[in-house]
């Protein structure tokens, strides 16, 4: 017989408990959707753009949040809390990504944490500002130089908003507006790129070295070659100061060559109006330079060439079989260098570039090789410290144009959103973001 008054009470805990239980699903969607993460995969088979992903995480940083690199995991992923903006600019863009709850991505966290894996999570607190060291445009607007800059097409394809400087904001000391600096295809040595022989009949060279001339004399100079000395010795500065250089090309023999060559003068006639001073090579003072010694100078001033740095002369590498490897870090240990190398391949297509390569012998002892092709006996990518900054050398002109000429049309990067090459330079973008950690070598 059923006992009348036990019903009621028995129907108010089943609707107490239902209630209970819908409380309790709200709030378990709630915590899921608050604490959980949005991860990009950075591995080659998930990840669709790259590049673009890269992109993303700055665009996340500059929204004041701060981001995750998981470093070696699933290529260099990045993380960082949901947000439905985020997830809503993803799809946007094209990244491909996944949302995992607060407990997998603290599993993801342990797994990287384990001394046994080579892998290391990096907090990313701050999106650095970016300036790209670049000439001015002429008066019809068109480019002075005809040829791309690899960093600035992939800053503009990843939608990393960047600022362009040149010789007269330099010296002008705004440079410390910056957290990141780049320096493309420059001669810093005032020779014009040695472009002499076959360009100097054509408008856009002569028009450059006007240019560069009236600039030169307007800040109070006699000679180009002077303006550029007193450019990479503020730059040089700006290192030592805490800043953050990255170089690619010409501009990474030309700036080393420059502050070797102090107050000698290694311009032939054409170039600066006098003849080059004919002990020049054994006036060079390699202690002055970031991260070559030892080279000598090409007398030619015909030749397409600044020194023996520059691999390229007598390098008989077969096209389809140019590649270099990135070496592997302990991610724990080194991270930096762990950072600077993160890809979805260890293999890197090589490409060309007025300086392609770094011959093994004119490279400092104290400099980190990031990347070589060792039967070739050279260097492609490299690192250092200075002062209390940082610059990398990255050997070639575009890393998916493997022989880029003058006037060649700009890389479509939308054709290369997993350019392994392309990535080399956003690592040394994103690079500037990582909370410090005290140094464990």
């Amino acid at each position: 017989m059923l006992d009348r008054a036990a019903c009621p009470r028995q129907k108010k805990l089943e609707v107490f408990m239902k209630k209970l239980l819908q409380i309790a699903f709200f709030l378990l969607l709630a915590a899921q959707v608050q604490a959980s993460y949005i991860l990009l995969p950075m591995d080659h088979e998930t990840q669709k753009d790259h590049l673009k992903a890269y992109g993303i995480t700055y665009w996340v940083l500059s929204s004041n949040v701060e981001a995750w690199w998981l470093l070696n995991y699933r290529g260099g992923s990045f993380a960082f809390p949901y947000n439905r903006t985020f997830e809503k600019e993803c799809l946007t863009r094209g990244v491909s990504y996944e949302v995992v709850a607060d407990g997998q991505f603290n599993s993801i966290l342990n797994e990287i944490a384990d001394p046994e894996v080579n892998m290391e999570a990096i907090k990313l607190e701050k999106a650095p500002k970016i300036a790209v060291y670049t000439p001015d445009f002429n008066a019809r607007g068109e480019k002075i130089q005809p040829w791309d800059d690899a960093v600035t097409l992939v800053l503009t394809y990843a939608e990393i908003p960047y600022e362009t400087i040149y010789d007269r904001e330099v010296l002008n000391d705004e440079l410390t507006e910056y957290d990141w600096l780049h320096l493309h295809h420059e001669d810093f040595t005032g020779q014009y790129g040695r472009f002499y022989r076959t360009y100097h009949n054509q408008t856009w060279y002569r028009e450059n070295q006007r240019k560069m001339e009236e600039l030169a004399y307007d800040l109070g100079f006699t000679k180009v070659s002077q303006l550029k000395l007193a450019v990479v010795k503020r730059i040089k500065e700006y290192v030592v100061g805490g800043g953050f250089m990255f170089a690619m090309c010409s501009a990474t023999d030309t700036y080393d060559i420059a502050l070797a060559a102090e107050g000698v003068d290694i311009c032939a006639e054409m170039y600066d109006g006098d003849p080059v001073d004919p002990n020049a090579q054994s006036k060079l003072d390699y202690s002055k330079t970031f991260a070559f010694e030892d080279f000598q100078l090409e007398r030619n001033p015909l030749e397409y060439e600044y020194s023996d740095i520059d691999h390229s002369r007598g390098r008989r590498i077969n096209p389809e079989q140019d590649y270099f490897t990135l070496f592997d870090f302990s991610a724990k240990w080194d991270p930096v260098p762990t950072m600077l190398t993160q890809n979805h391949t260890r293999t890197v297509k090589g490409f060309m570039g007025q300086t392609t390569a770094f011959r093994n012998g004119s490279i400092k002892s104290n400099i980190l090789v990031l990347g070589e092709n060792k039967p070739a006996k050279e260097a492609r990518y490299l690192h250092s410290e200075y002062g209390q900054g940082f610059f990398s050398f990255y050997g070639g002109h575009d890393p998916e144009d493997y022989r880029h000429y003058v006037q060649d049309p700009e890389t479509d990067l939308s054709l290369h959103p997993k350019s392994p090459g392309y990535r080399l330079i956003l690592n040394n973008i994103l690079f500037p973001a990582a909370k410090k950690k005290k140094r464990k070598t």
